[in-house]
């Protein structure tokens, strides 16, 4: 059974009451319910991770290495400038999406910019929650073609 595993960064369990005009209005616990019910249909084994902690992130991304056929990560603010976080999803190498619920290329100039988009093998952007669900959509077809 494929193995996927999801890190949602910074601020993301505040889901449904951070901003929810711009975020949306899923809270953290419907978006992680609906992540598990399209894994299940996909017949992919989901392992869901939440941190506001750089150091942690990078610790699951690490432990991912072991595990995981592939990372669909959300990094929050940390996209912007954690070279941390994109020397860790470099070293695993591993197929990994990188997922925002906006479309960070139409928002400030600074949410443009990732430092983790060159490391990562596709990037999805301004789906809200559906984002993490074409992630894994992709992911899951994305690594049954490498096997091949």
């Amino acid at each position: 059974m494929m193995k996927i595993c999801v890190i949602h960064g910074p601020n993301l369990n505040l889901l449904g009451t951070r901003e929810p005009d711009i975020y949306g209005h899923d809270t953290f616990d419907e978006l992680n319910k609906k992540i598990k019910d399209r894994a299940r249909q996909l017949d992919v084994e989901i392992r869901i991770f939440q941190s506001n902690s750089e150091g942690e992130i990078i610790d699951m991304i690490q432990q991912a290495m072991d595990w995981a056929d592939g990372i669909i990560i959300n990094p929050g603010a940390y996209t912007h400038y954690s070279y941390a976080i994109r020397d860790a999803l470099a070293a695993v190498r591993l197929p990994i999406t990188e997922v925002h619920l906006t479309n960070v290329h139409n928002r400030e100039e600074w949410r443009r910019v990732s430092v983790i988009s060159p490391v990562t093998t596709a990037q999805i952007v301004g789906f809200g929650t559906n984002g993490y669900l074409l992630a894994l959509d992709g992911m899951r077809s994305f690594v049954e073609e490498s096997h091949r």
